[in-house]
């Protein structure tokens, strides 16, 4: 009876899962497709709590109440610029718990075959070492190669997600660093690793499990500090992906249906963004995955000029003379949480009959979403933020081009230069604009380190300061 609860729970846990993850495909949908995923959740504890192999329930209740503080509190403390380090946290923490369920499986299977040489009862066992006590030869070692597989995974990412923590936090330079021997260091960590399956499949040992997680927990750390800090965004979708990996691993390691589905939803999407990220930013998707590898081999081309500076009286005169308008937001926004007074700004210019957009580059920020998602919290209509591919053939025919916090998502080097670090990369063409304004809060190249030679343009003009006060500057001179 328990079991079929805990079935049918399921099933219906995985439906408002997958319903969860399609509702967030669209912005007026997301708020709805959360519900579901919180509602699947809940009933995916709930039945496992109750199911089969259910115990320990002082301990669970704690456990879960903790969690359930931490996690209120984090929700109510973390800001919005904080969200995507946040996010490459939380997946770490999966792979740690992938990494401890695959231990605990190998010690299991251990404790049983001890159990069954000394002709002890195994029904004295706990429930999963009683499901162990009933496989075949050959199911103990598909078990085997399961935790191999999720230890493994889920190794780095615990340690891939712990450096893009600290890269996305700026506690680890964003700058891409490799060891002496690169590369060839990644293949040898993953040829011991192959090496160690097989000794492991063969003896069921401790020791080459132990020396493929040490091998695993390398090949994340170098991995994701071999990856740049233009490339971030790509790095979070991809860990997401690993996570998602090394929780279906959990799930066929404890035979656990909604786990193998949910991980395979979190994996498959995951590497579906990665991908269509990798190609908004003209990156190869191999390269990025591998620790960028590959990339350009030439020195970036000089950039001559100076950066013309402007006053708020400046660029309330060109927004008050404007027809039209598009508004480029980047993480600068979202670090001066200036959200709120461009939606003001965007009120009052559309109130005088003025045509104002907003252009969304597929990886602006540092998270998938995150500008669609502040400009959202400020109310601003969904019907005028735009996609990169939607609004890059109007920068011509616009009179004013604002920029705020953005550099290599408008950066011409990627069109101009094959041998800038983002060469190739699709970008939002401001410079096309009659006018450009680009608010910044100082002369320097930003999180990636990548110059722009947009901002020495003749038509371009510096806005300097914080985005939030620069925007709050223009407000009253709106008229």
């Amino acid at each position: 009876m328990d079991f079929g609860f805990t079935t049918a729970a399921y099933v219906v846990a995985a439906v408002l899962f997958i319903l969860a993850l399609g509702g967030l495909s669209n912005q007026e949908s997301a708020k709805r497709a959360v519900w579901y995923g919180i509602v699947g959740m809940a009933l995916a504890v709930f039945a496992t709590l109750i199911g089969p192999g259910s115990g320990l329930w002082l301990l669970s209740l704690v456990l879960i109440g903790a969690g359930g503080v931490i996690g209120y509190q984090l929700a109510m403390r973390v800001q919005m610029t904080q969200m995507p380090e946040l996010v490459a946290a939380m997946h770490s923490l999966v792979g740690l718990a992938a990494v401890f369920v695959g231990f605990n499986a190998h010690f299991e299977i251990g404790n049983v075959g001890h159990a069954l040489v000394m002709g002890r009862d195994t029904s004295t066992l706990g429930t999963f070492a009683q499901l162990i006590a009933k496989k075949t030869t050959v199911e103990l070692n598909i078990l085997r190669i399961e935790l191999f597989l999720g230890i493994f995974i889920g190794a780095i990412t615990f340690t891939g997600s712990v450096i893009a923590y600290g890269k996305l936090s700026g506690r680890v330079d964003s700058a891409a660093k490799k060891l002496p021997g690169g590369h060839m260091l990644n293949a040898a960590a993953a040829a011991l690793s192959v090496l160690c399956l097989i000794w492991y499949f063969n003896t069921g040992g401790f020791v080459p499990l132990f020396l493929m997680t040490l091998a695993a927990l390398f090949i994340g750390y170098h991995l994701i500090m071999g990856i740049g800090g233009a490339d971030m965004p790509v790095v979070v979708s991809m860990l997401n992906s690993y996570s998602g990996w090394a929780a279906a691993a959990i799930g066929f390691s404890l035979g656990n249906d909604l786990l193998i589905v949910v991980g395979a939803l979190v994996g498959s999407s995951g590497a579906i963004l990665s991908y269509i990220m990798c190609k908004a930013m003209n990156r190869s998707f191999i390269s990025v995955i591998l620790g960028g590898f590959g990339g350009t081999g030439g020195p970036a081309a000089e950039i001559e000029g100076e950066q013309i500076a402007i006053d708020a009286d400046g660029v309330a005169s060109a927004l008050n003379e404007a027809d039209s308008v598009i508004i480029v937001p980047g993480y600068g926004m979202a670090v001066a949480q200036a959200q709120q007074a461009v939606a003001e700004l965007t009120r009052k210019l559309r109130a005088k009959g003025k045509t104002v957009r907003f252009g969304i580059h597929p990886v602006a920020g540092r998270l998938p979403g995150h500008m669609n998602v502040l400009l959202a919290e400020a109310k601003v209509p969904y019907d005028i933020v735009l996609e990169m591919d939607e609004i890059n053939d109007d920068f011509p025919s616009t009179d004013v081009a604002i920029i705020i916090g953005s550099n290599d998502i408008v950066n011409p080097a990627a069109q101009e230069d094959p041998n800038s670090p983002i060469a190739g990369m699709p970008v939002l063409e401001v410079w096309k604009a009659k006018q450009v304004f680009v608010s910044k809060r100082g002369q320097g190249t930003g999180y990636s380190g990548i110059e722009n030679p947009l901002f020495y343009k003749d038509n371009t003009r510096m806005f300097y300061g914080d985005a939030k006060a620069s925007v709050d500057s223009l407000l009253p001179k709106i008229d």
